[in-house]
């Protein structure tokens, strides 16, 4: 899967988790939708191109997942606290949960892992 692929289902799945914890906040829509976005484009491309060049091959794959997704998980939360959104951590963990866990699922059917 290509960066941009992977960026734009990662979008797809964390925007509306995002939007939906988002409701109730003081900030208007289109704000949200900002925020929303903004939060994996923050720590996407680190975690594609600095994390996995820096550890996959040093420490394996499943090290770097855990490390990558743990980093994807607080800075993210600490973003949404920055716009003092209710939750953070739990709406960051739904949705780096959410696209972590598909990613692996088109990882794994596309290797053959599972229905192969």
């Amino acid at each position: 899967m290509t960066w941009v692929t992977a960026f734009l289902l990662t979008q797809a799945i964390e925007m509306p988790i995002y939007l939906f914890g988002s409701r109730g906040s003081d900030l208007p829509v289109p704000w949200r939708v900002a925020v929303a976005f903004g939060a994996s484009a923050l720590t996407h491309p680190i975690v594609w191109f600095v994390l996995r060049d820096l550890l996959e091959a040093r420490l394996g794959f499943w090290a770097y997942f855990a490390i990558a997704e743990t980093f994807a998980v607080v800075v993210e939360a600490l973003y949404l606290r920055w716009f003092e959104l209710r939750r953070p951590l739990l709406w960051s963990l739904l949705a780096n949960g959410t696209s972590a866990s598909v990613g692996l699922l088109i990882w794994a059917v596309r290797s053959g892992k599972i229905f192969g």
